[in-house]
């Protein structure tokens, strides 16, 4: 279990608070994808991303990117459970997707960029370092039912 300081709480709700998750998950999703494309795989039914454009234009990478980051509104609204709170989440990824865990620490970098694009100097150092604990702990959970 993680440790949290209330600054740190402060700090990762309102970092939350100013993310549009209509933009921010469509846009963090779509990065993974362009940046590691050997993720692509994992989205057989998503249709042709095999190019950026294509990416960027998928109804479906950005539907995906939004639901991404709903789930993730579940982690800021729960710190003290975060685990528990993704572990369903996590089987699933492991026994019927057959996700490598690796991809959801890309996934929390693409999200860091996407947040860091939108608050430019909001996201400073430090705070950055809180985000980025935050979204560490959300990858740790999300690896948790991984044999």
């Amino acid at each position: 279990m993680v440790k949290w300081t209330d600054q740190e709480r402060s700090t990762v709700r309102a970092v939350w608070e100013q993310v549009n998750i209509d933009e921010v998950g469509p846009d963090a999703f779509a990065r993974v994808l362009i940046v590691y494309p050997w993720t692509e795989r994992y989205f057989g039914s998503f249709g042709e991303i095999f190019t950026a454009s294509a990416v960027l234009n998928n109804a479906k990478v950005a539907a995906h990117g939004r639901l991404v980051l709903r789930t993730l509104d579940a982690s800021v609204k729960n710190m003290d459970n975060i685990k528990d709170t993704y572990a369903a989440l996590s089987r699933l990824h492991y026994e019927k997707l057959h996700v490598d865990p690796d991809n959801f620490r890309l996934l929390a970098d693409c999200i860091t960029i996407a947040v860091a694009c939108k608050l430019r100097s909001a996201l400073d150092p430090q705070v950055q370092a809180t985000w980025q604990k935050f979204l560490s702990a959300v990858v740790d959970a999300l690896g948790s039912q991984y044999y």
